[in-house]
């Protein structure tokens, strides 16, 4: 039976206080809203030598402030309210006052009356189950895999998960999300003489720790995986014919036109994208999406840390790119609606435009043709890492294998690791077969360029193209 996600009584106690500094604010500003933030979460791992209990990466309390005059727009982090709210209204007004040099104009802001909550439920609640309990069952998933072949020499069982809390304040707006999103992994290290290779497969989406239920029917695939990768030869560089698994999809996705769509990218004249709007870049039987509200996985949520409704963008429709996704103040500056994208890796860190849930949506092809149309190339499977550039649209990803195809048919052969590198429109559009499934990926992070890391997901069907390999 599915359980409510609790809202914070930390926020909920200082709530009325919270309205009355916005209160405070407009008196002196012609706009003020309050982000209020309560994330906590744990991480339990178990290895053959270790086992350990924290916090996780993800946990913040407090409070970001952004108020609005005459073009201009100031941002006040605070993780508590020790002063009078009286006093904290002039504070911030003061280091408003402070602030010199040239800043952009930016229109006023425009708010609709909106008072809204969400609550998500999940089937186990992270604080109902003993840790002691948490642990044993990581310990057993840990031993099966050790014992799943005389090759493991190492075995890693992990799981961890955020339960994230919000309001959002203006004179407009009065909002609450309450929300859990899990995490998990199963590792295996196998070794045959001097040959060390590393096999995983993660788990995550917005579920309580009954995900804990779905790491067992894995143990054997992460097994046989990190034996096999132990026979991998190093690819022949060339250009193939490729069939990509939803996992890898998820990542060209993510890179291709999930950074290269950030808005914040347009402001700076860093993204290429911004010329193509209304341009083909893709095959005619692409869709590619992004919103919090577009699928339900780890990025879902009601409104984004600006106080935005998650939306569902539509960012290429029939291989045609629609649009970007944007934080608040870079959709001002482009003259654009905000996409509820607009996301902090805390209180205390600025806005960005960020990916949610980012993804190609499914065709109507069956995987089995798709394999039979391949001549000679490669089912590539688990991917590893991604980058690329969006002021000139190249793209690199790296791949933990990839099976050979010959004569449609997947063979034994497996090579790895596999790099593909190109030119975003050229593999966009040599995509000519799109499978019915569908499938999302949602653990690690996404960082903004080397830092300020959030939460995102990624993934889509089966897609069939041609890229460089090496």
């Amino acid at each position: 039976m599915s359980s409510k996600v609790p809202m914070s009584e930390f926020l909920r106690e200082r709530k009325p206080q919270l309205k009355e500094l916005v209160q405070k604010l407009n008196q002196n500003f012609d706009y003020a809203s309050v982000l209020g933030t309560d994330v906590v979460g744990k991480r339990y791992a178990v290895t053959s030598r270790v086992t350990n209990i924290s916090d996780g990466m993800w946990g913040e309390c407090g409070f970001v402030a952004r108020v609005y005059r005459k073009g201009r727009y100031f941002e006040y982090a605070f993780n508590e309210l020790h002063a009078s709210v009286e006093a904290l209204a002039r504070h911030i007004a003061t280091a408003f006052d402070k602030i010199s040099g040239d800043t952009y104009n930016y229109p006023p802001p425009k708010e609709e009356k909106l008072t809204q909550s969400f609550q998500d439920t999940v089937d186990v609640l992270p604080d109902s189950m003993d840790p002691g309990k948490i642990i044993e069952e990581l310990t057993a998933l840990n031993r099966k895999v050790r014992e799943g072949s005389p090759l493991v020499v190492e075995a890693n069982a992990v799981v961890g998960y955020a339960h994230v809390a919000k309001l959002f304040l203006s004179a407009e707006k009065d909002l609450e999300q309450s929300y859990i999103w899990s995490e998990a992994y199963l590792v295996a290290t196998t070794r045959r003489e001097a040959v060390t290779k590393t096999a995983y497969k993660s788990f995550s989406g917005m579920k309580g720790l009954e995900i804990l239920s779905d790491m067992e029917n894995y143990i054997g695939h992460v097994v046989d995986t990190g034996c096999k990768l132990l026979d991998t030869k190093p690819i022949s560089p060339g250009e193939y014919d490729i069939i990509c698994s939803p996992d890898a999809v998820g990542i060209i996705a993510h890179e291709a036109f999930g950074h290269g769509v950030e808005m914040d990218m347009f402001t700076k004249n860093r993204a290429k994208a911004e010329q193509y709007i209304g341009k083909s870049v893709a095959s005619p039987i692409v869709q590619m999406h992004d919103g919090a509200q577009a699928t339900r996985h780890v990025s879902s949520y009601l409104f984004d840390d600006e106080g935005n409704l998650g939306s569902d963008t539509v960012i290429i429709k029939d291989g045609v790119l629609l649009a970007g996704i944007s934080d608040a103040l870079s959709a001002a500056r482009l003259g654009f609606a905000p996409t509820g994208n607009g996301k902090r890796q805390a209180f205390s860190h600025k806005a960005y435009s960020r990916m949610t849930n980012t993804f190609f949506k499914p065709g109507t092809d069956k995987l089995e043709d798709m394999i039979a149309s391949v001549k000679h190339g490669y089912l590539i499977e688990d991917a590893e890492s991604g980058m690329e550039d969006p002021k000139d649209w190249g793209i690199q990803v790296v791949f933990t294998f990839a099976k050979e195809i010959i004569d449609g048919n997947v063979t034994d052969n497996w090579v790895a690791p596999v790099v593909m590198t190109g030119y975003v429109p050229d593999v966009l559009k040599a995509i000519t077969m799109v499978s019915d499934d569908f499938q999302l990926s949602g653990s690690g992070a996404c960082g903004k360029g080397h830092k300020e890391g959030v939460k995102v997901s990624c993934g889509g069907p089966y897609i069939k193209t041609r890229a460089r390999l090496g």
